[in-house]
């Protein structure tokens, strides 16, 4: 372990460049999977599964709020870190907010309650607040920063 490792450097001109592939006209292509795979018709998407339509529909709601401090949307920011909708139309978001000590602390919840329950097809919604993990600046989306000029 406390021996000395000699480390050997060799320095060359230059190295002979790789020969290239060539296809010939008698190279026999393969059947293409890819394309019989992209050619597949998609199943319906459920519109309460994760990306549907019901959840498009809540994200785009919760874009629609924005940080009184900041000129930024709430989702962009980065404060949403969950949206759940299950098949009954009843959402769950997980949110957090800058600061514990956020002036709109008491009154954001709320907010994106009432506007989760705006979106048609939403039955009930839930807003559960956390600070673990809490946030920073490198949960903003790219648009946020660039917004704020930290890009």
């Amino acid at each position: 372990m406390g021996e000395e490792k000699k480390i050997e450097v060799e320095e060359v001109e230059a190295v002979d460049t790789p020969p290239r592939a060539r296809v010939t006209p008698d190279f026999e292509r393969k059947r293409d999977y890819l394309a019989g795979f992209l050619a597949e018709e998609k199943p319906p998407l459920d519109p309460t599964a994760p990306g549907g339509e019901l959840q498009e529909a809540v994200i785009e709601a919760l874009k629609s709020i924005y940080d009184p401090e900041i000129p930024v949307d709430i989702y962009e920011l980065g404060l949403i870190y969950d949206v759940a909708v299950d098949e009954d139309g009843d959402a769950i978001v997980t949110m957090t907010l800058t600061t514990p000590n956020c002036p709109v602390a008491e009154s954001m919840p709320g907010e994106v309650e009432m506007r989760v329950l705006s979106v048609p097809g939403i039955r009930d919604a839930e807003v559960k607040l956390v600070w673990d993990p809490p946030w920073d600046p490198s949960k903003m989306s790219d648009e946020a920063r660039l917004e704020l000029g930290m890009l």
